[in-house]
C-alpha cells in the first residue's frame, strides 16, 4: 500500500498501482495550475463512506510507494481518470478498464 499525503496532515492509503495512475493525472492538472476536487470511496475498514479533497497547486502532496518497482501504466485508465478530472465534479477514482496499451515505466510497451 502506498500513501498520498495531503498538506502534510492527511495520509490516505492507495494501492501502488492506483497511486501511480493518480500521480500522473493529479500532476498534469497541477502543472497547468488547475484546482479540482478529488473523490474516492473509502475502504470499508474506515466506514465505507467517501472522501473528497480540494486539490490546489499550492497544497503540498507526497506520493509514497511501498514497492520498489514502478507499476506499468494503463493509458486507458489515465484517460478515464483525466476525463473525470476535467469534469465539473472533479477527479473520481474509477475502476481500471481493460488495457488498450500499457506502458512499462522503463520505456517499453506491454500488451
Amino acid at each position: 500500500m502506498g500513501k498520498l499525503t495531503y498538506d502534510s496532515t492527511l495520509g490516505v492509503d492507495f494501492d501502488d498501482r492506483v497511486l501511480a495512475h493518480l500521480q500522473l493525472v493529479i500532476g498534469a492538472k497541477l502543472r497547468r495550475g488547475e484546482s479540482f476536487y478529488f473523490s474516492w470511496r473509502d475502504d470499508p475498514a474506515i466506514g465505507n463512506g467517501r472522501s473528497t479533497l480540494w486539490m490546489h497547486p499550492r497544497i503540498p502532496l507526497v506520493f509514497k510507494y511501498s514497492g520498489g518497482r514502478q507499476p506499468s501504466i494503463n493509458r486507458a485508465w489515465v484517460d478515464a481518470l483525466m476525463s473525470t478530472a476535467n469534469s465539473p465534479g472533479g477527479l473520481v477514482l474509477v475502476p481500471e478498464p481493460e488495457a488498450r496499451n500499457s506502458v512499462d515505466p522503463n520505456g517499453g510497451h506491454e500488451s
